[in-house]
């Protein structure tokens, strides 16, 4: 049972709007593209793990604090009696170990070893589990999803899944026994609420209102929308089409996203849309999906949930 689902971060979200809407820096494209790749890594091993049996306890997305230090685990499985711990790279490519370090075979590039965030995660949870009371065994994996990768040189021990081995792998867990106690319920418990809320170490370049592209962006593939009919919108690049009012709800939601201190108002969100023939258009989608605040040129929309 999952009982901590994966959400897409703030960063990731804010990232993917300013690509639209700004010419990024080379560090901050590749950030950004390394987040992108990252998430759909872990997203398909989230799809994999959804055959378990339902006794099995899922969390996601972990960040956590011990001793100072932060860290993050991308997926935490529990069964009666090991605690499974997963690091999932979606590498592409040809890499190999040499003298415990990693590198890229195309480069010649040393990159960051994924076995020592691995191993840093193990200590640090080790450490959270002996504080807690629990003496569960922690069982480290590596997980590499994509099948375009390929590792030479690896030692034999190295705790790691590749691409050819996860549907074994995930059989190999059907048979082991996944009873949900009540000791590893209560634990998962805990561990959620000693989840942090926020990165605090998120890497989001500076950006204003006036320096972002107007426009509603394609959902297919990011390029800006066009007036179709009356209620559609097309994409000139990939001929995708969408209907006016979710496509304007859609700007909204990146409006809010990018731009969290400020107000919703019709006159914004038609300048932000850029597209769309009037304000009017504007009010009444946002009449029918928000609640209004406040009267004539000083009124404003809130999302239903909030506006208690």
């Amino acid at each position: 049972m999952i009982i901590k689902p994966r959400f897409e971060s703030e960063e990731l979200k804010v990232l993917r709007y300013l690509y639209r809407r700004l010419e990024l820096s080379a560090k901050d494209e590749n950030h950004y593209l390394n987040l992108e790749k990252g998430t759909a890594g872990e997203l398909q091993f989230d799809r994999m793990l959804e055959n378990l049996p339902d006794d099995w306890i899922h969390l996601n997305d972990l960040l956590l604090e011990n001793n100072n230090t932060m860290f993050q685990i991308d997926a935490v499985l529990i069964s009666s009696n090991t605690i499974y711990i997963f690091e999932v790279k979606n590498y592409e490519g040809d890499y190999y170990i040499e003298n415990e370090r990693w590198y890229s075979l195309t480069s010649k590039a040393e990159i960051k070893s994924p076995l020592l965030q691995l191993q840093r995660s193990e200590t640090l949870l080790r450490g959270i589990l002996k504080e807690l009371g629990f003496n569960i065994p922690i069982k480290p994996n590596l997980v590499f999803v994509n099948p375009g990768f390929q590792l030479y040189q690896a030692p034999k021990n190295l705790s790691a899944i590749f691409p050819a081995q996860l549907n074994r792998f995930i059989e190999k867990l059907k048979d082991t026994p996944a009873a949900t106690k009540a000791r590893n319920m209560r634990f998962a418990e805990q561990l959620i609420s000693r989840c942090l809320k926020e990165n605090p170490y998120l890497r989001i370049p500076e950006y204003t209102y006036e320096q972002l592209e107007k426009g509603i962006p394609c959902l297919s593939c990011s390029s800006f929308l066009a007036p179709f009919r009356q209620g559609t919108l097309i994409c000139k690049e990939c001929g995708s089409k969408e209907e006016l009012e979710s496509a304007v709800l859609r700007s909204v939601d990146e409006f809010r996203t990018l731009f969290p201190e400020r107000k919703v108002t019709s006159n914004d969100i038609y300048e932000w849309c850029s597209i769309i023939s009037s304000t009017k258009v504007i009010q009444r989608i946002l009449s029918r999906n928000y609640e209004i605040r406040g009267h004539g040129k000083y009124s404003f929309y809130v999302s239903k949930q909030d506006q208690n």
